[in-house]
């Protein structure tokens, strides 16, 4: 279950300047995944307990790309993020099997 909500954890500046401030974890999860069923899964898969999740759909964008056979027009696709939040004294370690 927790294969299929989770996509991936998302690691980038922003990310880690949330987690220094306020302890809230980034992940792309299933677009079709609501907030419970991302709340189980982190749990599941990283046995800590969630305070809160909180969602944002990041709407798809118009790319365009000139090639030698002209231009190519396409779509990204949309991406669902989560941001979770953990219960004092919990912590998730993404480095750890490095």
């Amino acid at each position: 279950m927790s294969k299929d909500v989770l996509v991936r954890p998302l690691i980038n500046e922003k990310s880690e300047k949330i987690l220094s401030k306020i302890r809230q974890y980034s992940f792309i999860v299933d677009v079709k995944s609501n907030k419970i069923e991302i709340k189980k899964a982190v749990e599941e898969m990283y046995g800590v307990n969630v305070a809160g999740v909180s969602t944002l759909i990041a709407p798809t964008k118009k790319k365009r790309r000139i090639t030698k056979r002209g231009v190519l027009e396409g779509r990204t696709k949309k991406i669902k993020k989560a941001f979770v939040t953990l219960r004092e004294g919990d912590e998730i370690n993404f480095y750890e099997g490095i």
